[in-house]
């Protein structure tokens, strides 16, 4: 069913592909209605509107660009009165551990939901939730967005969050992250990289794409636009092979500035974005003894030769029976004449002195730096002198004469 639009400012909107089908409508563009103005300008005689002309009128750039503000005029119960022809329902399971929240939620659920004229029920024994249309509901797509709506609640979104859903401007996207990566592991590792320290990076990520992001289990839930949904898809699904999320962040930021720049919107952003190469390439062990091939050739190898050829080819062979036994004798007290010289050097090396070190003098002490002796010597005597605890004999005599004029003084 296509919904009925009202009055739009001077552009033509191109579907996003992204889009429901229910936000798509038919409205003629203004180079069509001047074509059709044209035509009925002919039917009736007014004359003809060269081409030229509709050409200076409308700007194709402007025809591809949305207005800054505009938004697309809600769904009313006037766009379809009659309603729906058909029950429509959807049910989604959830896990044990959202029982607690979803009872403790559930009437805020079932508020949101009645104002679209949708009835909500919540099965604990079987762990489900059914969402189904009724006679009053009037915008068909409705029951699309409480299955959305069902599904964010049971993979852990907050209802505060995941209410947004029922809006126009919003939609959902659940990533499934759980098979693209094998060893269970690395898949900890990346998803880890994808929330970043403290969730550093996934905020930094929902700042960027003006989306909610939720990390459970094997799944990533996003809650935004369509543009930031796809943003979103595209750095998880990257992060998942091994590309950091940091590059896509980099890249993010680079398109946000560009976009708030009226010339830089028609042309292409190649020239600015960053190119990222991947430096770190996977390197296959090499085996520590290679098999080098040799040359392939036709002709068999050579022969190995016999111990007969060995004598020959060294004159052996010629020999008479008592030469050969002389000269194995004489090989064998050569080896033991050999053996003996290498134990006797053995032996001799333990007589042998090693290296003495260089005697190094002792520098003569300069004269600037001389010692007073003299003055070091009456300081020692006159510590000698004095006796420790005790006051030297001096002080004692004038303490004692000073004691004896205080009594002197008290008698008179």
């Amino acid at each position: 069913m296509l919904r009925k639009g009202g009055n739009l400012p001077a552009v033509s909107v191109l579907p996003d592909p992204m889009s429901p089908p229910s936000t798509l409508s038919f409205r003629p563009s203004p180079l069509h209605m001047l074509s059709m103005q044209a035509l009925s300008g002919r039917a009736s005689g007014q004359g003809s509107v060269p081409g030229a002309v509709l050409k200076d009128q409308v700007d194709e750039s402007e025809l591809l660009t949305v207005p800054d503000g505009w938004k697309e005029p809600a769904f009313t119960r006037e766009d379809n009165p009659r309603g729906l022809l058909e029950e429509s329902s959807f049910a989604t399971l959830f896990p044990k551990y959202r029982e607690a929240y979803l009872k403790e939620c559930w009437p805020l659920v079932q508020k949101a939901l009645n104002e679209h004229h949708v009835n909500a029920t919540l099965d604990l024994i079987e762990g489900s939730i059914t969402v189904t249309t009724t006679k009053k509901t009037f915008d068909p797509y409705m029951i699309i967005r409480a299955r959305d709506l069902i599904k964010l609640l049971a993979r852990s979104v907050p209802f505060e969050q995941a209410v947004r859903v029922l809006q126009d401007d919003t939609a959902c996207d659940i990533i499934k992250i759980g098979s693209l990566v094998r060893n269970r592991e690395r898949f900890i590792k990346r998803r880890q990289r994808l929330i970043g320290p403290k969730g550093s990076t996934l905020k930094a990520l929902e700042l960027l794409t003006n989306c909610y992001i939720m990390v459970q289990g094997n799944t990533v839930s996003a809650l935004g636009p369509f543009n930031g949904l796809k943003e979103v898809r595209k750095v998880v699904l990257d992060t998942m092979k091994n590309i950091h999320p940091i590059y896509n962040i980099k890249t993010l930021m680079i398109k946000r500035e560009l976009s708030k720049d009226p010339e830089l919107r028609t042309q292409s952003w190649e020239r600015f974005l960053p190119q990222f190469k991947h430096k770190n390439l996977n390197k296959r062990k090499e085996p520590k003894k290679k098999n080098v091939k040799k040359e392939y050739t036709p002709f068999p190898p050579p022969q190995p030769e016999n111990q007969v050829d060995k004598e020959l080819a060294s004159g052996e062979y010629f020999l008479k029976e008592s030469q050969k036994k002389r000269k194995r004798v004489e090989e064998i007290k050569a080896k033991q004449a050999e053996a003996v010289r290498r134990r006797q050097e053995e032996r001799n090396k333990a007589f042998i002195p090693p290296k003495e070190k260089l005697v190094v003098k002792p520098k003569k002490a300069s004269t600037e730096t001389k010692i007073d002796i003299e003055a070091i010597k009456e300081k020692v005597k006159k510590a000698k002198k004095k006796k420790l605890g005790a006051l030297p004999v001096e002080e004692v005599k004038l303490k004692i004469a000073a004691d004896e004029k205080k009594k002197k003084k008290k008698k008179k």
